[in-house]
């Protein structure tokens, strides 16, 4: 079952390679989606794919990015169609 989540990240979580990280980490899942810096200094991501990949692909950037996290909210969304994963500017 395709899954969409939507993700925001707090702490310090910019200027970290947080974005570069979520990328390179995509590679290895099959997820589609984007990640971004926000102005309000979070970071965004938006995810879709199968559940059990996105459930592991977001388990993965938990454990890299631990240090730098202090709050992550996810909220479920309805599939957005990504192909492929991205940094957005």
């Amino acid at each position: 079952m395709v899954v969409c989540k939507h993700v925001k990240y707090s702490g310090r979580v910019q200027g970290v390679g947080f974005r570069y990280t979520c990328q390179g980490l995509a590679a290895a899942f099959a997820v589609g989606g984007y990640v971004r810096n926000l102005p309000d200094g979070e970071v965004e991501l938006w995810v879709e794919g199968e559940a059990d990949q996105v459930q592991t692909f977001l388990e993965a950037i938990s454990r890299r990015m631990a240090g730098y996290v202090e709050r992550c909210s996810v909220t479920d969304e309805p599939a957005q169609g990504f192909k492929g994963f991205s940094i957005r500017h």
